[in-house]
């Protein structure tokens, strides 16, 4: 399959997305003294594990929202491309879900925030998982 079917170049929408991402960012520590980790966040969401969940569900409701918003502006769906695979979703999100407690961290949280901080452990962190996120692409786009 061609690379042109998989991705397109949107620079003006991806300027915008890692604007709005920075921007919320920013508010959830300037608001909260929190990290905009999404791990976090989800985890300190459910019942009885925080006092500040409301927030926290406020923030991951606005994620499921913001496509939904662009489809109701726009007349468009957002395009995702997820495996046609339900079981291969799973053990996706299970080996996501490892990971995530493994680094004490998501990409969100280290990648953002944590370089953002000029984090030496969250630079490590996202070093690993972009090293294993570009070894992934290759071995499913060139030997499987």
């Amino acid at each position: 399959m061609p690379l042109e079917t998989i991705t397109s170049y949107t620079p003006f929408a991806s300027l915008a997305g890692g604007v709005l991402i920075g921007l919320s960012a920013v508010m959830v520590m300037a608001l909260f003294g929190r990290i905009a980790g999404i791990a976090g966040i989800t985890a300190g969401a459910l019942p009885g594990r925080r006092d500040d969940w409301i927030w926290r569900l406020a923030f991951i409701l606005g994620l499921v929202a913001a496509p939904l918003l662009v489809f109701m502006v726009s007349g468009e769906p957002v395009a995702q491309t997820v495996p046609s695979s339900l079981v291969a979703m799973g053990i996706a999100g299970l080996l996501v879900g490892y990971g995530t407690v493994t680094g004490s961290g998501c990409t969100s949280g280290h990648g953002v925030c944590g370089l953002a901080r000029l984090s030496g452990r969250s630079l490590v962190a996202v070093a690993t998982f972009m090293a294993f996120a570009a070894g992934t692409v290759f071995v499913l786009r060139h030997l499987v």
